[in-house]
């Protein structure tokens, strides 16, 4: 999608790199210059991406990274709570929303 106009310009076929051969041969065709990528953190999207528009800027979705952190933090709670003490254990219960809730 074209974040300026709005505009969809490319629909793949899939999930991986190769689904995106299509609109990098299409992109080489038009000549237009991409300033940056949005994208999941897909290592094949990432690859994609440094490889064809190199000097393009890969920006990671908001969604993904946010998904990613909090799978990270729910990790290490349970790591802590399953090592804590019994008093450390009430302080560390429900205290995730504490580390998520917008301030």
């Amino acid at each position: 999608m074209d974040l300026d106009s709005g505009a969809v310009v490319f629909v793949g076929d899939g999930k991986g790199a190769a689904a995106l051969l299509p609109f990098w041969i299409q992109l080489k065709k038009s000549r237009a210059v991409i300033e940056a990528v949005a994208a999941d953190m897909s290592e094949a999207y990432g690859s994609a991406v440094r490889e064809n528009p190199p000097d393009a800027v890969l920006v990671l979705d908001h969604f993904h990274v946010v998904k990613a952190f909090q799978e990270k933090l729910t990790d290490l709670r349970r790591d802590l709570y399953a090592k804590a003490t019994e008093d450390a254990k009430a302080v560390l219960k429900g205290s995730r929303w504490a580390f998520v809730e917008k301030p």
